[in-house]
C-alpha cells in the first residue's frame, strides 16, 4: 500500500494529517479517538503491511473499519 492510499483511507475515516514530522514521516490525528500516530511517506514506495497494521490501532481504528491491507 502506498502512502497516498493510506492517507485517503485515513481521511475517509475522519483522521486529519496534522504536520510533517522528522524525515519522511507525517503525523496523523484521529479526533474521534483522540489518538495520534506517525506514518512514513515514502512517495511511490510501498509501505510494509506490518507498518500499516501498526498505524491503524495507534489511531484507534479497528481492522474492520479500515478494510483490507494490500
Amino acid at each position: 500500500m502506498k502512502y497516498q492510499e493510506l492517507a485517503k483511507r485515513l481521511r475517509e475515516l475522519g483522521c486529519e494529517e496534522r504536520r510533517q514530522a522528522k524525515g519522511s514521516h507525517r503525523i496523523w490525528y484521529n479526533p474521534a479517538a483522540n489518538q495520534v500516530a506517525s506514518a512514513p511517506d515514502w512517495g511511490g514506495k510501498d509501505l510494509a503491511p506490518g507498518t500499516v497494521r501498526n498505524i491503524i490501532p495507534q489511531l484507534g481504528i479497528s481492522r474492520d473499519q479500515f478494510g483490507p491491507i494490500k
